[in-house]
């Protein structure tokens, strides 16, 4: 009898078991610059168990900027596509492409700066007319950024796409482009090191300050088959960006996952605030969409209707 019980206690216990395996879903997640504080986030967590601990296991697919995410969740390969340029999930929406914003992933540009060489003439910000400015890809965050830097300093400066960060020091390093950018923490060891020089930085244009820039973007028909799972994707999300500001763990990870040393993992959790990290709120949309309809990524800014059919943050 004992051993029948035990038996049976071993069948039930298994079949918890397969149970809770069998709960997990798997979403695919495209994550543009490896090694960011704010993209990387969904790393982070799933490193934590954040997101196990909502039955999630996550498939990530790293891009080197936001459209080529919004062209693989658009092309089906993925289920959601983080820190996406709003402008580009504006513009992409509007030609009547069936994607949604799940959330807010970056307010502000508080991560973002421009940079020269250390030998470099330009000093300033006015320094920069006439000159190249680099930006990722059309469409991006940094892509808008820069058109707003321009406009606000009424600068005659070129941006020219560059890629990925990586991508974009070494040609401003070797002159095919005189101003870079780049985002906390990417580059700021050669800032350290006096090989280069930060010369303007998010926080100098004023339009980006209380508005979106980046998103959580996720396909319409994604958000209605698994849409318990988007849930808990969310669920997970901000707890993990609680974890992300509370624990020291997170920046033990985030070490780990990056590769940078302590002093400028530092740096970076200073420069970026969690409030800048906020989901709940798409700030200043309607600035975000004046701006994409001035830098021809849409003709004219959605209606009322289309912003309710777009903005689609679960609860």
């Amino acid at each position: 009898m004992h051993r029948l019980v035990i038996l049976a206690l071993g069948l039930v216990s298994l079949a918890i078991s397969s149970g809770s395996a069998a709960a997990e879903d798997t979403l695919k997640v495209a994550i543009p610059q490896k090694g960011a504080w704010d993209a990387g986030l969904v790393e982070l967590g799933q490193r934590a168990g954040i997101f196990k601990k909502h039955g999630l296991v996550l498939d990530t697919l790293y891009t080197s900027a936001g459209p080529e995410s919004i062209q693989a969740l658009i092309g089906g390969s993925i289920d959601v596509a983080t820190a996406s340029g709003v402008s580009a999930a504006i513009g992409t929406f509007a030609k009547g492409a069936p994607l949604r914003i799940l959330s807010s992933e970056m307010t502000g540009a508080p991560d973002l700066y421009w940079y020269v060489p250390a030998d470099s003439p330009i000093k300033t910000i006015q320094d920069f007319n006439g000159k190249s400015i680099a930006f990722s890809a059309v469409g991006s965050s940094s892509h808008a950024s820069v058109l707003a830097l321009i406009a606000q300093y009424h600068l005659t400066a070129k941006p020219q796409p560059t890629g990925n960060i990586a991508a974009t020091i070494t040609q401003t390093m070797t002159g095919q482009v005189d101003v870079g950018f780049g985002a906390a923490p990417f580059g700021l060891d050669l800032v350290e090191s006096g090989k280069t020089r930060i010369v303007a930085t998010g926080a100098d244009v004023d339009a980006l300050k209380k508005r979106v820039v980046r998103v959580n973007l996720i396909g319409a028909q994604t958000l209605a088959s698994k849409h318990d799972a988007i849930v808990r994707f969310m669920q997970a999300y901000r707890e993990t960006v609680d974890w992300m500001y509370s624990s020291p763990d997170a920046l033990k990870i985030y070490g780990e996952y990056s590769g940078l040393p302590d002093s400028i993992v530092q740096r970076v959790v200073k420069l970026v605030p969690k409030e800048a990290l906020q989901t709940d709120q798409i700030m200043d949309l309607n600035g975000a969409m004046a701006d994409a309809v001035t830098q021809k990524f849409i003709a004219a800014p959605l209606t009322p209707d289309q912003v309710k059919e777009l903005v689609q943050i679960p609860k």
